[in-house]
């Protein structure tokens, strides 16, 4: 698990730079909106993770992606690096509690195997939740 959690942070890291990158010519890039919501697995509150949006290129959708870490069961895209609307790749990774800079000593560990959803999301700001199902593992 340790491989695969490290595995995780690389790619968020990855994403998280792709989406500062893409869009921050100060207004030049796509409108984004604030996306916030909750995140729950077998119907309980995931305690720690992250969620990446990607928007969909097979469904036409293009611009940045986004990033957010979430705590508590409640997530919220970066303030002025939310989603830019439209259909979504939604993948999201859940934690035992918030692993603090890749160091295992907190105990944390994953809920589930990553959760990959598909979602239209609208072009204003707007509130989504996010159910994992039980069986997911």
């Amino acid at each position: 698990m340790r491989h695969a959690r490290n595995n995780v942070w690389q790619w968020t890291l990855v994403f998280a730079v792709l989406g500062l990158g893409a869009g921050c010519g100060h207004g030049n890039g796509p409108q984004r909106y604030n996306l916030s919501g909750a995140v729950t697995y077998a119907g309980q509150p995931v305690p720690a993770g992250i969620i990446v949006f990607e928007p969909d290129d097979a469904a036409g959708n293009q611009g940045p992606g986004t990033v957010a870490e979430f705590s508590g069961g409640r997530y919220y895209t970066p303030r002025g690096r939310g989603t830019v609307g439209g259909p979504h790749v939604v993948r999201i990774i859940g934690y035992t509690a918030q692993p603090e800079g890749g160091d295992d000593s907190t105990g944390a560990r994953p809920l589930f195997e990553e959760y990959k959803t598909q979602v239209d999301l609208p072009q204003s700001n707007a509130s989504h939740d996010f159910h994992i199902p039980a069986d997911h593992r």
